[in-house]
């Protein structure tokens, strides 16, 4: 069960972001998503092993490629692709899986928490950040 407390706590700390499964098309969910959340001024790694370059960011093909350190991994992934996501994710050392809306995978949730990563399923990071903190950017 997702916490406003946490997911507030999560948004209000986290200053990198890197986006698993994040489209360079335009017209997707993803990008409008990511999008907002750049504005907002995070930082944010696009990893998608089919683009070099989304948002005018450098694109990564997997969690293990990005060189600098990862807050949270936010998942754009069906919910059966998670589990592979997550082990990446614990290995890199980051500190939040974040699960965008529609995608739940419980076994893997469990192992990032046993891991010590804060899990959150099947929230939209957006329509979240803009409930709990509202439409001001952060500042780094």
């Amino acid at each position: 069960m997702n916490s406003d407390k946490v997911m507030k706590d999560i948004l209000l700390s986290a200053k990198t972001i890197a986006s698993f499964g994040l489209s360079s098309n335009q017209e997707k969910e993803s990008y409008w998503i990511v999008s907002y959340l750049k504005e907002m001024g995070y930082r944010i790694i696009p990893v998608n092993p089919t683009a070099t370059e989304i948002m005018g960011e450098k694109v990564y093909p997997d969690l293990e490629s990005i060189p600098d350190k990862v807050d949270i991994v936010q998942v754009f992934r069906k919910s059966e692709d998670v589990p592979p996501v997550v082990d990446s994710a614990i290995k890199i050392g980051a500190k939040v899986v974040w699960m965008q809306e529609g995608i739940v995978n419980e076994a893997a949730a469990q192992k990032a928490r046993e891991a010590g990563l804060q899990v959150v399923m099947d929230a939209c990071m957006r329509a979240t950040h803009r409930r709990l903190v509202g439409l001001k950017p952060i500042s780094l």
